[in-house]
């Protein structure tokens, strides 16, 4: 929300608040990250600056870092003391759990670092001076009290932000994901997808397949693959995931047709791929032709502004035409992911990777820790989608547009 909106409500109930324009900061700032963050005498390493990183968990810390050491510095400013200012956050529950807090768990494998939870904040909570009045609660339990409060509808309704904001929703690469198993994954994927032809050519990676589903799947990924041809593309980028109790940073699979999809079929291969394929957290649809070129490169991706500015564009018009439907609340969640792919370039041309891409997330959930995607004709109207894909493919620079397809989990919310 921008400071002239929430500025006038905050006067309302007495409030002075002060007003920083902290852009170029964010961009310039780095952090510090310890080691051993269980050792308070740990080496630690210096991050690149925010507008350079890459690394997911590095972005949330540097931004997280960030917001302390400003409040600091007006703190400093304001001439007050610091052992008698409090830090206010919104922190929920689940921020406490997905960053491994031992607030909430001394146990838990950290998913990602929340902004509100890195190493400078915890050393504020340690000494007190953190209020959080709503750590207890999930998601739905803080709607819950929004409502029991009287608070309007479309508040309480609201979509969450991710504290970090885009930053954390740009996928940052300067060169392309793709470990030894890459080609192998590749394969397998269009051995699932084109199960039925498979089986006719008694293909060698078949046995994956038979040990990792049951006799009804592998009837129905049959029936799947004899309706329509679908073309898996694997896509060399990572995005969190959790599978088990851990965080992976895994492949992302992309799957394309020239027909219109069945929605349920697609919904049905999300599911199945990750659980024979361990190193794929998501799977998506690829609206447009199908996809016949292999991806093998990315286009080099950082939080420059001019990066920033096409996802903010495309992140307002797939906001504003769900706004504009009666379907906003069936959603819990809809974060709009840029990706650095370039789909359908010519490689023997050796035409260069120049554009991205967006994806389209949507989360149904009832407590936020778990989920399943909104299926177009099933959760969602086409139409409604189609007219976001329209209007979010106009954004200059835009490749194509991907729907995410992947329940939670394996796949997180966010994407990083």
């Amino acid at each position: 929300m921008k400071a002239n909106k929430w500025q006038p409500l905050f006067k309302k109930i007495g409030l002075k608040p002060k007003v920083l324009t902290a852009k170029h900061t964010f961009y310039t700032a780095s952090t510090s990250i310890s080691l051993d963050q269980t050792d308070p005498n740990s080496r630690v390493w210096f991050t690149k600056m925010l507008s350079s990183a890459i690394d997911p968990e590095e972005k949330r810390r540097i931004i997280g870092d960030t917001f302390v050491k400003i409040a600091g510095e007006v703190i400093s400013e304001l001439n007050l003391n610091p052992e008698e200012v409090f830090l206010g956050q919104g922190t929920l529950r689940p921020d406490l759990i997905e960053s491994a807090s031992s607030f909430a768990s001394s146990k838990a494998d950290a998913i990602k670092t929340h902004h509100n939870d890195t190493e400078l904040v915890r050393k504020l909570r340690s000494q007190g001076r953190v209020v959080e009045p709503l750590c207890e609660f999930h998601k739905d339990e803080v709607r819950s009290l929004g409502r029991d409060l009287g608070l309007p509808l479309e508040l309480v309704q609201r979509h969450p932000f991710p504290g970090p904001g885009l930053a954390i929703r740009i996928l940052c690469a300067e060169e392309p994901f793709m470990e030894k198993d890459f080609s192998e994954t590749s394969v397998l994927v269009k051995v699932i997808t084109e199960y039925s032809s498979a089986i006719l050519k008694n293909h060698a990676l078949l046995n994956r397949i038979e040990n990792a589903t049951t006799e009804e799947e592998r009837e129905i990924l049959s029936q799947i693959s004899s309706k329509q041809h679908l073309v898996s593309t694997l896509l060399p980028i990572k995005t969190v995931g959790v599978q088990g109790d851990s965080r992976t940073y895994s492949y992302v699979v992309g799957v394309s047709c020239d027909d219109e999809p069945d929605w349920d079929d697609l919904a049905t291969l999300a599911k199945i791929i990750p659980r024979i394929c361990h190193n794929i957290n998501r799977v998506v649809y690829i609206f447009g032709d199908q996809v016949t070129q292999p991806v093998l490169d990315i286009t080099p991706t950082f939080l420059t502004q001019g990066v920033l500015s096409i996802l903010r564009q495309a992140d307002h018009v797939a906001t504003q035409v769900l706004l504009s439907t009666s379907y906003y609340n069936t959603i819990s969640q809809m974060p709009i992911i840029l990706i650095p792919i370039h789909f359908n370039r010519d490689v023997a041309a050796r035409q260069s990777s120049c554009q991205r891409s967006i994806v389209i997330r949507t989360i149904i959930t009832s407590d936020f820790m778990t989920g399943i995607p909104a299926i177009p004709n099933k959760h969602l109207p086409i139409e409604l989608v189609k007219r976001m894909v329209s209007e979010i493919s106009a954004v200059p620079n835009i490749s194509r547009v991907l729907y995410d397809l992947t329940p939670k989990p394996p796949g997180t919310t966010e994407w990083e």
